[in-house]
């Protein structure tokens, strides 16, 4: 998924870059930039509360190790 996502974006941007140099349709080259970059920290954004969530998730788990078991377990998980 990973690819295709940074494949269109990369298409977008060289498309928007395209319209740019040529000097026409200036406002839809921004627009096209603008949606790129939107997406891209609204991707990183969703990436980073899924980690959250799984860390708190982790530590869910591993709430009834005992701690020296469980310094361990902190260890490998990083």
């Amino acid at each position: 998924m990973w690819i295709i996502f940074y494949l269109i974006s990369f298409v977008m941007l060289l498309w928007a870059a395209f319209l740019s140099a040529q000097g026409i349709m200036l406002w839809v080259s921004f627009f096209l930039v603008i949606v790129v970059i939107g997406i891209n920290f609204w991707v990183v954004y969703g990436e980073l509360k899924k980690h959250a969530a799984r860390k708190e998730l982790q530590r869910f788990y591993t709430s009834g190790v005992k701690s020296d078991e469980k310094d361990t377990v902190e260890r490998v998980l990083k």
